[in-house]
């Protein structure tokens, strides 16, 4: 969580919609009325690609608090939804209990099939090669707003209402060369990618159609994106919008 905590969230059973959770290879929101996360953060670099095989162990995060709802790999059942991972499996390559961990279902959103299995990954694999490149990425994804196109059509909840149909997912991308003091070295040049998609199965394939500032995700979320750089480099790369290039 390099860049900040986005919506000053916390490990206090009083901020259940705001939950912090440490999850070692990402950190994450997690929103206990909405059965799913508000935001998931982590880095990647080399050393986290590896040769690890895609686990599949879509499971219950038993580590929430006493009496919260876990969902489980029948929750999106028949949904018409993928179960789209924020953190995704292939950003965790580098050992089984990496690669484990993004199975945790409070990891997991409905997801419209064609925007998790075409432009979502995409977008993982545009970062992934960045990382292959000589580069290390920040990323934080997240969701708001409720009611999503599936499969199977329209939907504002699964699982008998005890999950979230988010209406729109979003991703913000900081990539910086290989090196250290990371934060030092991020400034107003830094290459930084925010997309805005709505979760749709007629959404395209292409990532690139639904680029957009950083600050229009803040406007939509309330949140505060890249907090802990200094304010003129936040003002900068949060109002920049990605056009493409290298």
């Amino acid at each position: 969580m390099a860049l900040g905590n986005p919506s000053g969230a916390s490990n206090s059973l009083s901020n259940a919609d705001n939950y912090l959770i440490d999850h070692k290879y990402y950190i994450e929101s997690y929103n206990r009325d909405k059965g799913e996360p508000n935001w998931v953060s982590w880095h990647l670099c080399s050393s986290d690609l590896g040769q690890t095989d895609r686990l599949n162990n879509f499971r219950p995060d038993e580590t929430l608090p006493d009496g919260w709802y876990e969902a489980d790999n029948t929750s999106y059942k028949r949904t018409g939804f993928d179960k789209g991972h924020n953190c995704p499996s292939g950003d965790r390559t580098s050992s089984t209990d990496a690669n484990s961990a993004t199975f945790l279902m409070d990891n997991i959103i409905p997801q419209a099939p064609n925007n998790n299995e075409h432009t979502w990954e995409h977008l993982e694999s545009y970062c992934r090669n960045k990382v292959k490149n000589g580069n290390e990425v920040y990323i934080i994804m997240g969701v708001y707003g409720s009611g999503g196109t599936g499969r199977s059509g329209y939907a504002t909840t699964i699982d008998n209402g005890r999950i979230n149909v988010p209406a729109h997912i979003w991703k913000v991308v900081v990539i910086i060369p290989e090196g250290d003091d990371d934060l030092n070295r991020i400034d107003e040049t830094t290459q930084v990618i925010a997309i805005d998609t709505p979760n749709d199965n007629n959404i395209t394939n292409n990532w690139m159609n639904y680029t957009c500032t950083v600050k229009s995700i803040e406007a939509a979320t309330g949140y505060n994106l890249l907090s802990a750089l200094p304010q003129t480099v936040q003002q900068t790369l949060e109002n920049r919008k990605f056009t493409g290039g290298n």
